[in-house]
């Protein structure tokens, strides 16, 4: 008797029930995530800034959009260059602010219904967001993400990160500065060129972002002998075309092409000396005393230059070096406006990579010690921001 045999079949398992499966999680951007942060720390911020101005009885909006030198901004947006204001001793010329800031206010202002100062902190609070991303970008492709996270925390919570929430030209220089680091670590030499050349249209010190790339372009070429490719060169041409262009177009103004702006700049009571000015107020302040706002200055500062040596020692990349460097000089060797210095550095985030990078082991080995670091830093910022805008009576 001959059996037929059947091939044995496996039935196939029946498929899930779609409400029985289990959702997959959700996996947020650690980009997303940092950039999210920093909007939220500027948020409770201006929170916080708010309530303190509504209690003295002044408009938050006001203080953040048209104080000090967002005055001057406004009124270049509004009626261009050519004002100067003098009092005893100084001659105030418009001349010394650069001219990306206000352009794009008053671009803004002629294609939306804001009002001038409206767009000033649209453009402000946008291109803070977009220098957060971009710190990330650097921190990231340095030394991991979890290090970018912290260092975008830690920039929005700076004594004197309020002024990123301004109508001020800071966020604006370190958008491009970023950006255009992370375009010359990433090899893209005529996108950080250009990037470097609108750094330098957006702030005086904006010419450090083209010495880290001319930097950089050169020790590339030195390390290949000259056998690089031609938009290395491009890139390294381009990065000081916005400074150059309007310190030269002050010059010809001014009648004398290569030494106007600086007398512009004089004019303002603002030269380098090389930190002769620097030595003599903090001999001042430590002598006579003077306004909270002058040691808390001093402290940030000393602390920046204690960073920077730190830097140094872990050999971050040179162009990094470089761009922290040249706005650390510039800080330290300028006469005047100590009560600023702080502002000058917001845009050398790199100093804060030590930092991040503590923060970010702390916040692995105990989360809760992280977080408590945190807060206390946001409460300071908070306050000190508060106290910057709404009771002291010094530029900030």
């Amino acid at each position: 008797m001959n059996h037929v045999s059947t091939p044995a079949t496996t039935p196939a398992p029946p498929k899930p029930d779609a409400g029985a499966e289990k959702a997959r999680p959700l996996r947020i951007p650690a980009a997303v995530t940092a950039v999210g942060l920093f909007v939220a720390v500027r948020i409770a911020g201006v929170a916080v800034l708010a309530a303190v101005a509504r209690g003295e009885g002044k408009q938050p909006l006001a203080l953040l959009g048209r104080s000090w030198d967002s005055l001057w901004y406004l009124g270049i947006a509004a009626h261009g260059y050519g004002a100067t204001f003098y009092k005893p001793g100084f001659a105030l010329s418009n001349l010394a602010f650069f001219p990306l800031y206000p352009g794009l206010i008053r671009a803004l202002t002629a294609v939306t219904p804001l009002s001038a100062g409206a767009a000033a902190l649209v453009v402000s609070w946008t291109a803070s967001a977009v220098a957060a991303w971009g710190i990330y970008a650097v921190g990231a492709r340095l030394r991991g993400r979890a290090v970018a996270v912290a260092l975008v925390l830690l920039w929005g919570l700076l004594p004197h990160s309020v002024v990123l929430s301004t109508a001020y030209t800071e966020p604006l220089l370190t958008a491009f500065a970023a950006w255009s680091l992370y375009a010359v670590l990433s090899g893209h030499w005529v996108r950080a060129g250009l990037l470097a050349a609108l750094a330098g249209l957006s702030r005086p010190n904006g010419f450090a972002v083209a010495a880290a790339v001319i930097v950089a372009a050169a020790a590339e070429a030195w390390q290949a002998r000259g056998r690089v490719s031609p938009r290395l060169w491009t890139g390294a041409a381009l990065a000081p075309a916005g400074w150059a262009a309007y310190v030269l177009w002050v010059g010809e103004r001014k009648g004398d092409l290569l030494g106007g702006y600086f007398a512009v700049q004089a004019g303002w009571g603002s030269r380098f000396d090389l930190g002769l000015g620097t030595l003599r107020f903090t001999k001042h302040l430590l002598r006579d005393g003077d306004a909270l706002v002058y040691y808390v200055a001093l402290a940030l500062v000393a602390a920046a230059a204690l960073l920077y040596a730190r830097l140094l020692k872990d050999r971050v990349p040179l162009p990094l070096l470089v761009y922290s460097g040249v706005l650390l000089l510039v800080t330290l060797g300028g006469s005047s406006y100590h009560q600023c210095k702080p502002r000058f550095l917001l845009a050398a985030f790199p100093l804060l990579l030590p930092l991040a990078s503590a923060l970010a082991r702390t916040a692995r080995a105990r989360p809760w010690r992280a977080a408590v670091v945190a807060c206390a830093l946001a409460g300071l910022s908070f306050a000190y921001g508060a106290y910057l805008v709404v009771y002291a009576d010094t530029p900030l």
